[in-house]
C-alpha cells in the first residue's frame, strides 16, 4: 500500500514549493500535465504536486500523462496504483514508439530519436486535455549533468531551464524538482511504498548521460560539495533562466 504520510514528502514539499516560488512556475487556475514514465523520478514529482496541491495558495489542476512506449513485458499497473492513491485519472496513450525506434529505424543511438518522438506526443495530449503547463521530472542531480554534458561534449555552455515556453506548440514546461536531490527522490519513493517500472528501455544503463552520472558520483565521493558547487555556478551565471536565490537551506 502506498502511503505519502511520511516525512521524506515534507522535505520533497519543501523543495518543490521553493522552486515553484522561485521561479513562478504555477499561477492562479493552472491545468498542469504531468509526464509520468514510472520511475522514480515522475513519481515522485506527481506525488509532490498532488500534495502541493493541497496548501498551495494559487489553485490548480493535475492531469497525469503516461505514454505506452510499446516495450516489450510493458505494464502500467504500477502508475495506475498511485494515481489511485492520489485519486488521480490517468491519461494513457497508446505509441508505437519503441516499435519505430527500436524495430523500423533500428537506431544504434536511439535516444534522441526517442525523446523527439515522446515530446511531440506528449505537447498535443496535454493540449487536448486542456493543458497549457507540462511538468517535468527533472532535477538538481540533472541540471548539473546537463551542463557538464553540454560543456565537455557538444562545446557548449548551457542546461536547461527552470521554465521554458514553447511559442510554436503554446505550451510551458517547468520543472517542479529543481532543488530536489536524486538521492531524495529515492528516499521518498521507497519509504512511501511506490513501485517504479523496471528498465524496459534496452538503451537505458547505456547511455552517455549514465556515463556522466557515474563520473560525477565519483567526483562527489572525492571531493564532497562539487555538485552544489556546480549548481551555484550555474544560477550565479544566470545561464538558461536559472537565477540565485538566497535561501539559507540546510543540507
Amino acid at each position: 500500500m502506498i502511503n505519502t504520510n511520511i516525512p521524506q514528502l515534507q522535505r520533497l514539499l519543501s523543495s518543490t514549493r521553493r522552486a515553484v516560488d522561485d521561479y513562478g512556475m504555477i499561477s492562479e487556475g493552472d491545468r498542469i500535465a504531468v509526464g509520468i514514465s514510472g520511475g522514480k523520478d515522475s513519481m515522485a514529482l506527481l506525488a509532490a504536486l498532488a500534495g502541493l496541491q493541497r496548501f498551495y495558495p494559487k489553485k490548480f489542476d493535475i492531469v497525469p500523462i503516461h505514454l505506452q512506449m510499446g516495450f516489450p513485458g510493458g505494464d502500467d499497473g504500477n502508475i495506475r496504483e498511485l494515481c489511485e492513491a492520489l485519486n488521480l485519472p490517468l491519461v494513457a496513450v497508446k505509441t508505437d514508439i519503441y516499435q519505430v525506434v527500436f524495430e523500423i529505424r533500428k537506431e544504434k543511438s536511439p535516444c534522441s530519436l526517442c525523446a523527439n518522438l515522446r515530446r511531440g506526443i506528449l505537447y498535443s495530449t496535454a493540449k487536448e486535455h486542456g493543458c497549457r503547463k507540462i511538468a517535468l521530472g527533472h532535477h538538481f542531480d540533472d541540471a548539473v549533468e546537463t551542463l557538464l554534458m553540454n560543456l565537455f561534449i557538444e562545446g557548449n555552455l548551457g542546461c536547461f531551464s527552470p521554465v521554458t515556453y514553447l511559442d510554436r506548440m503554446d505550451v510551458t514546461m517547468i520543472r517542479p524538482l529543481l532543488y530536489a536531490k536524486e538521492k531524495e527522490l529515492k528516499s521518498f519513493v521507497t519509504a512511501a511504498g511506490i513501485t517504479c517500472s523496471p528498465k524496459y528501455c534496452p538503451a537505458d544503463g547505456n547511455t552517455k548521460r549514465e556515463e556522466w552520472k557515474q563520473f560525477l558520483a565519483e567526483l562527489e565521493r572525492k571531493d564532497p560539495g562539487v555538485k552544489e558547487r556546480v549548481f551555484g555556478a550555474i544560477e550565479r551565471a544566470g545561464l538558461d533562466g536559472f537565477s540565485v536565490h538566497k535561501r539559507g537551506r540546510k543540507e
